[in-house]
């Protein structure tokens, strides 16, 4: 196990009509004047919004709106959310949403104390400060509620990119599952990717006698294969829909990442893909992780086996752990399809002959030195033959 330092003061506040308490916490984290970041009218339409004010306005809290973030969040909407706390004295950001709507809060809450393009953030600059951020999750998914990172895409050539740094850790999330009752199941399928992608993307290791967070991550897989068809079959399951939540912010608070290094690759390699074709982040993972996984499986073939045998119920071949890393591969993309994932480039909505665009964007714009490093190093013929295998 490598040394780390770990650092997580996020309060949570978890249950039915938790919402409530936005006000209540808000005040005490240091809110007294709140820009209210949000999604679309969902959040309008379905009352939330309202309570939360209300809950802002009887705690004594001035409050802003400033709505419309999209999946794949843009940084037009940023840089407007930026001016608005600065010119309205804002001083803490409240995210209504899921991930895509924390991580624009994320990227205005940097941008509002600082000179200069916020951007310079998600181009290699680190966060030293931020505005302080609170959140009430709507979709369990990306982990944003509960850890230092945030990825934006710049409308300029539409590149994704990504920025990580403890002053982006949210001071307060509520978690009310019943919130995610409503969410179709296109969209609870693609939360439930995401969040088993964050768990395969540090489970793909190459540090030695990482057994405490091994084990983590493999129960966290393991109650996602159970409740994942469980609320997919009746998304009116509470207690399945608690169950997802927690294990998506389990995900990504990195407390199952300490110690050891960690992939990424296949989110690198899906980033162009949504930053393209604006398809749902957990959508194109299903499509990505597959082929990333079977591209880079030699590299240290026990490790997918072990996975296999542990998660998925595969029998461990020795004479041929290929095989069973590879029925454990086969067993992983066959339960995102059965949860109604995509499976190749055509139901994802992606073109072959964008490939080469994919890749030069991908190895040449978003990385300096032309390749994708994580659990192994992927050049730039690498890349293309995994997204072929995509197609």
């Amino acid at each position: 196990m490598d040394n780390f330092s770990f650092w997580s003061p996020t309060y949570f506040a978890f249950g039915k009509d938790s919402e409530n308490r936005a006000g209540e916490l808000a005040a005490r984290f240091g809110g007294s004047r709140v820009l209210v970041h949000f999604g679309g009218s969902s959040a309008r339409r379905s009352g939330l919004l309202d309570r939360v004010e209300k809950s802002l306005a009887d705690a004594g809290i001035y409050y802003a709106e400033l709505g419309g973030v999209q999946p794949n969040p843009r940084s037009g909407l940023v840089y407007e959310g930026i001016e608005l706390c600065k010119s309205d004295n804002i001083d803490f950001i409240l995210a209504v949403g899921g991930g895509s709507v924390i991580d624009s809060a994320k990227a205005i809450a940097a941008g509002a104390l600082y000179d200069g393009d916020f951007w310079d953030f998600y181009d290699g600059k680190h966060v030293e400060r931020a505005l302080p951020v609170g959140t009430v999750l709507t979709i369990a998914a990306a982990g944003s509620e509960g850890s230092p990172d945030s990825v934006i895409t710049k409308e300029e050539g539409m590149l994704k990119r990504g920025t990580g740094s403890d002053a982006l850790r949210p001071k307060f999330s509520i978690l009310d599952p019943a919130l995610t009752q409503t969410l179709p199941p296109y969209q609870t399928a693609a939360g439930i990717t995401d969040i088993m992608a964050h768990l395969y993307e540090r489970y793909l290791t190459n540090t030695k006698d990482v057994e405490v967070t091994d084990r983590l991550i493999e129960a966290l897989l393991l109650t996602m294969k159970h409740e994942g068809p469980r609320v997919i079959a009746d998304p009116d399951n509470y207690e399945a829909r608690a169950n997802i939540m927690w294990a998506g912010m389990m995900a990504h608070n990195n407390s199952c990442g300490v110690g050891r290094s960690q992939d990424w690759s296949s989110h690198n390699i899906e980033h162009e893909l949504s930053a393209l074709y604006d398809c749902a982040h957990g959508a194109g993972l299903a499509v990505t992780m597959p082929a990333v996984f079977k591209y880079v499986m030699s590299h240290d073939v026990m490790r997918f086996a072990k996975v296999a045998v542990r998660v998925w119920g595969c029998q461990m071949d020795f004479d041929h752990p290929e095989v069973t890393a590879l029925e454990g591969i086969e067993a992983f993309r066959s339960f995102l399809i059965s949860l109604g994932m995509p499976k190749n480039f055509e139901e994802l909505g992606a073109r072959e002959e964008d490939i080469p665009k994919l890749v030069e964007t991908l190895c040449r714009v978003n990385n300096s030195d032309g390749c994708v490093h994580g659990f192994t190093t992927l050049n730039e013929d690498d890349c293309t033959k995994i997204y072929q295998m995509m197609v």
